[in-house]
């Protein structure tokens, strides 16, 4: 997926998880994050950040804050809303007869639903920005609504659905993501569960640029 235009900045700092201050050309500019997550060793005063204009009407800030250079140089995406369009251009070149986004079931809307012959599956899609020392880590943040996804993917396996739960990692290089169980010890046990139950579990490593975020052929993926 790629964005339509880039503009380079400096972080300065973030009143809030929906907001940024950042300095573009010498001028202080307030913009919108797209990521509630804390990316606290990310989103430090002086990192490079990359901003988007989406363009849209009545916006309250001119620009989306879409990316950061981390401070070992890893080019990190981080908004929040890549991940489901990397997945799903990804899965547009899989040998599915069907996908369908956002598919409801049960009290839940899971990402993806897929058909391929007689099977059907449902895949939950989690975006990785959280690096240490070259291993990826989910989530940065508490999530409950993870943890209820996980469940939904258990229950999904009794219903006769194959269950996928696909992390898209948002930098180069990284091709395992772990439980981040100092932050949340509740989605690493609901993780696990979803492991002995059978549902499988994706790796999707990805090249990022300023501009865009695409999963790379082949790779820890390659389960179809």
């Amino acid at each position: 997926m790629k964005y339509p235009n880039i503009t380079p900045a400096a972080f300065i700092d973030r009143p809030n998880r929906f907001v940024a201050n950042v300095s573009v050309g010498g001028a202080i500019e307030t913009v919108h994050v797209k990521n509630t997550g804390r990316c606290r060793e990310l989103l430090v005063p002086g990192a490079q950040v990359y901003l988007t204009a989406p363009g849209t009407a009545g916006r309250k800030t001119r620009y989306d804050l879409v990316a950061v250079r981390k401070n070992n140089g890893l080019l990190i995406n981080i908004d929040s809303q890549a991940p489901n369009k990397a997945a799903l251009e990804w899965l547009q070149r899989q040998p599915f007869r069907k996908v369908v986004p956002e598919y409801r079931y049960g009290a839940s809307r899971i990402d993806f639903y897929m058909e391929r012959e007689d099977a059907r599956y449902l895949m939950e899609v989690k975006g990785c920005t959280l690096e240490r020392d070259g291993i990826g880590y989910f989530p940065d943040a508490p999530t409950e609504r993870g943890v209820k996804h996980l469940h939904e993917l258990i229950r999904a396996l009794r219903d006769g659905y194959h269950s996928l739960l696909a992390f898209v990692i948002q930098m180069d290089g990284v091709h395992e993501v772990r439980p981040n169980v100092q932050t949340h010890p509740a989605f690493g046990e609901a993780m696990e569960a979803a492991k002995r139950a059978g549902v499988e579990i994706l790796f999707l490593p990805c090249h990022v640029e300023a501009n865009g975020l695409t999963v790379v052929p082949g790779g820890d993926h390659a389960f179809l």
